[in-house]
């Protein structure tokens, strides 16, 4: 059997960190279970990744579908539902404890956790927001706004408030709430 190296034995070792996540979950993860899957060896692994956290981020980033083209029903409603939709079930086969289990890891080292932060922001795609809202401008839906880099995200960060931190599913029911009782309005509230 040849011995694997590159993307080869990196891709093997994100799979079998993934498969843990999966079958123990986060608490129970080891680097140990994973190079013992992997068939590899535990200093291979801290090569390329030095903890737990930094490994299991870059098997979740491996598994996070890439977006798609973005909604363009002609309506700037069903755009935003149709998107954060969209958004939700991208992490719909994410175990329930990988980001409880990474916030209190990442916690305690802030680069970690900061790394945790910038995935999380990057997976939600802010800028698809602005170019949904940019095109019911250009068709005439709604006046121009000034859309800020918070106001562009505010969908998706009630949507992870409503997960992470109250703990509530997120239905179609809560979807359109925030895009008919929030979002909407501050639409038109920031028009000029």
């Amino acid at each position: 059997m040849s011995r694997r190296h590159g993307e080869e034995l990196e891709s093997a070792i994100l799979q079998a960190a993934w498969d843990e996540l999966v079958e123990v979950g986060y608490a129970k993860l080891t680097m140990e279970s994973v190079a013992v899957r992997a068939g590899t060896s535990k200093p291979v692994i801290y090569r390329r990744w030095p903890g737990r956290a930094e490994l299991v981020l870059a098997a979740w980033r491996r598994r996070v579908p890439r977006e798609g083209d973005l909604p363009d029903t002609g309506n700037l409603r069903a755009d935003l539902l149709t998107l954060l939709e969209r958004t939700l079930h991208r992490f719909d086969d994410t175990p329930r404890d990988v980001l409880a289990g990474l916030m209190t890891e990442t916690f305690r080292d802030p680069e970690v956790f900061a790394l945790l932060l910038k995935q999380i922001a990057a997976a939600t795609h802010r800028p698809s927001i602005e170019t949904i809202v940019g095109r019911a401008v250009e068709r005439g839906e709604i006046r121009p706004v000034e859309l800020t880099a918070r106001a562009a995200r505010l969908p998706l960060d009630l949507i992870r408030v409503e997960a992470a931190f109250y703990h509530r599913e997120i239905t179609e029911k809560t979807i359109t709430e925030i895009v008919d009782d929030v979002f909407l309005p501050l639409l038109r509230g920031l028009a000029r």
